[in-house]
């Protein structure tokens, strides 16, 4: 059984990727910071429907914490075959008037977690000859998002980080690939003001909100076998939203 990792699986878009690739088979570890009892609700849902799955704390901005969490993933469950990263954080503020310790402490969620555990599981991948990279980006990283600077360079420094470690892993059969949600349909979107709801449907070509399991059947394509030859790519799910950016 392959092993895949997800961060950020206790609630949302990581939820439904761990899920569905549960349900392909995976043993699944579902990481959480702080939503333990979130995690455990994903991971009891997994083992409900036959799945294997197991919890596991930690804040991926530290570096210990995040080589730690790929050693304990691995002793518990077995070698890491697919990464998710898909924990992030999100604030919001005029550029000008944003702290540089807020700049810091999104960029560390967002994009040096990735790094740090692109570094945990690399050298793993490649003693396999196999294995998935995926990093859960936006669609901020390609249209910029309006008071949320912090966020949309993080997500886009994952667009470049997951060409590098294509080029870089490719040569073991091992594949880093990007995907963009747009507009999803979480908790966040369902307190939005009806005014803006109305405006962010606007500027969709489908004309809705995606839902976390869409993101997760793209996900679930490029952990799979039919995915090898794919690297190094961006994928958008967004109902067309970056086609009008």
């Amino acid at each position: 059984m392959k092993t895949a990792l997800v961060t950020g699986a206790a609630k949302g878009i990581g939820r439904a990727i761990a899920l569905t690739l549960a349900r392909d088979g995976f043993a699944v570890a579902v990481h959480y910071r702080r939503s333990q009892e979130k995690a455990e609700e994903a991971a009891a849902a997994i083992r409900a429907a036959g799945g294997a799955a197991e919890t596991f704390a930690a804040d991926l901005a530290d570096p210990a914490q995040a080589v730690a969490l790929v050693r304990d993933v691995e002793q518990r469950l077995g070698p890491v075959h697919t990464l998710v990263s898909s924990a992030g954080l999100l604030k919001g503020g005029l550029l000008p008037l944003t702290p540089f310790e807020e700049w810091r402490e999104v960029l560390a969620a967002n994009l040096d977690a990735a790094f740090l555990l692109t570094k945990a599981v690399a050298r793993g991948l490649a003693r396999q000859r196999a294995g998935r990279i995926i990093y859960i980006s936006s669609d901020a990283a390609l249209l910029g998002d309006l008071m949320r600077a912090a966020y949309s360079a993080s997500k886009a420094g994952l667009l470049a980080l997951a060409k590098t470690a294509a080029r870089e892993l490719a040569p073991s059969r091992v594949t880093v690939n990007a995907v963009c949600p747009g507009l999803i349909a979480t908790d966040m979107t369902a307190e939005m003001p009806e005014t803006r709801r109305a405006k962010q449907l606007a500027a969709i070509p489908l004309g809705r909100f995606g839902t976390p399991e869409e993101v997760a059947a793209v996900v679930r394509f490029l952990a799979s076998d039919d995915a090898a030859w794919i690297t190094g790519q961006t994928l958008c799910v967004d109902g067309g939203l970056w086609m009008r950016g």
